[in-house]
Formats: C-alpha cells, structure tokens, sequence
C-alpha cells in the first residue's frame, strides 16, 4: 500500500517509523509551512535517526491508505490536507482518541472510506524532534457499517505483510468505547495533577478521580448502548500497569509544553452525553474545571 500519515507527533512518527523500517511506501503530507519546517530534518526514534518522505499537500497524489494522527484540534485542518490524497479506492483510519473523529471526517469523504480504529498499549512520548516509547501496542480495526468491511480486510492484508501489531475487532464500538473511558480517566488526571502513569495508579486522590471519571464514562456508555462494564476497567487499568511507570499521556505532555488540551474531545464530550441521560458527572467536571484553569495559566 501507497501510505500517506497526516500528523507528525508520537503516533504519527512511531507508524511512519515501523512502516518504513519494514518495506512499506510512507509519507507525511503536510502544508508549505510545515514542509519547510520539517523537511530533510531527521527523528530520533528510540535512539535511532529516520528521515521521512515529506509531501506538500497540494502536490499529493491519491494514497491506498492515509492515516490522520493529529491531536483533537488539528483535526479540521488534517481533513482539508488530505483532499488530494483522498482517490476512489481510499481507506481512511484514524489513531485519535475519543470517538467522533471517524463521524467528523465521514462528513466529508464519506463512511464507505473508513475503518474504526483503536490505537492501544502504547507508551510513546515525543518532545521536539526525539520520540521513545518501550510499548507500541497494537492497533485494533473493525467496522461499523457493512460497507467498510471490505476496507478491513484491505488494511489487515497490508498489516500482515508488514508484520504490523493489530486485532480485528468483531465489536468495534465497544472497543472505540473502552479505549475512550481509559483516555478520559488517565489523560485528564495525568494532567490536572501534574503526574506519571505510576502516579495516577498509586493508592490515592488522582487514582479514585481516574477511576470516577471512568465510572461516569462506564454509566455513558450503557446509557448510549454500548455495554461496558468493571471488567472493562479492570482491562484498561492493567493495561496501564505495562507501560513506562515514568512515562505520561499526551495531555500530562501538553501540559509541559503549554499547549491547548484534547479535554473538549474528552470531558467537553462525557459531560453533554451524561446531561442528557440524566446521569452525574462529577469527576469529569472537576477535571474540565482543573484543565481549563491549567490552560489559563499558559497566558
């Protein structure tokens, strides 16, 4: 497969760096800004040093497979980079977090292009030009409408060849679901309390606001239909317990850098879904309220 990633931070390095490392065709593709910003200049993955194909997005051409890793508020402009890259026989996948970026970028290429994807397990941290990580994970990909699965196969074709780390996932959603509960229970509290993956899975105030916040999702979800459950909790906890006890999510490294959070994709998304099933929520909004005055201080 011809593959185009748009986004260049960890996720985005680290499948661009194994892709490459194992024979495959991939490129970044960018605007003139970011070209010029980036081109010939090399990464540093796990200590090793990778120059990437860089593409300007008005000179891309159609690609099998483009993946969107780009962080909640690049999202709108990442569907407008990709246009020339988007052909007839395209499948997009998106490595974000939440769960509305495949029914945001289906309103402009349309869903028979997708496939649901969930990027989990993963520990991988990038700061300048430097990424490290000692968990890739693996990626999980499914369907959520017949036509799509057609587009599953494709990318789980291409995996193999590859050797890529990924699942099928009959119950795609639910996955999607889970994923999200852990995002929003770790990444908020990494952040408002300024803490590591072993911080938050310590005995004490940032663990019991983690898991709250991942009840309030557990409590969305089933009013939603999807049914997750403690034993789903309990998955995504022990998945946390494998990874860099000093390493941190992406919002605890938003914080560092001082930039804008993905904590409207997050708590901005849980407390709506519970307003209006009726449920409380709590823990999502101290965190949201702990975030935004994190956010003030950046001024």
């Amino acid at each position: 497969m011809k593959v185009y990633i748009v986004g260049m931070g960890a996720l985005g390095v680290m499948y661009a760096d194994y892709i490459k490392e194992h024979g495959g065709d991939v490129s970044f593709v960018m605007n003139e800004e970011r070209l010029l910003r980036y081109q010939d200049k090399p990464v540093v993955c796990n200590g090793r040093e990778q120059v990437f194909s860089m593409v300007n997005e008005e000179k891309a051409d159609a690609a099998d497979l483009v993946i969107v890793a780009v962080k909640y508020n690049g999202l709108k402009p990442a569907i407008q980079t990709m246009k020339n890259c988007i052909g007839k026989d395209t499948i997009i996948m998106s490595v974000m977090n939440g769960i509305s970026s495949e029914d945001i970028i289906a309103e402009t290429y349309g869903s028979e292009k997708l496939i649901y994807t969930v990027a989990q397990g993963m520990d991988a941290m990038k700061a300048g030009n430097r990424l490290k990580y000692t968990q890739m994970g693996e990626l999980c990909i499914g369907s959520r409408e017949k036509i799509q699965e057609h587009n599953v196969e494709q990318v789980a074709a291409y995996f193999e060849s590859i050797g890529m780390p990924y699942t099928a996932d009959k119950d795609i959603m639910h996955r999607i679901w889970g994923k999200f509960m852990l995002n929003v229970g770790v990444n908020q509290t990494c952040m408002a309390y300024g803490t590591t993956y072993e911080g938050v899975l310590k005995p004490g105030e940032a663990h019991d606001m983690m898991l709250q916040a991942m009840r309030e999702v557990i409590s969305a979800a089933n009013a939603e239909g999807i049914a997750l459950g403690e034993e789903d909790l309990e998955f995504y906890v022990g998945l946390l317990k494998k990874l860099d006890p000093d390493g941190y999510p992406s919002m605890a490294q938003d914080r560092v850098a001082r930039r804008p959070s993905e904590v409207e994709m997050f708590a901005g998304t849980v407390i709506p879904v519970c307003e209006r099933h009726g449920i409380p929520a709590p823990a999502n909004r101290t965190l949201y309220e702990m975030v935004k005055a994190i956010e003030e201080e950046y001024a």
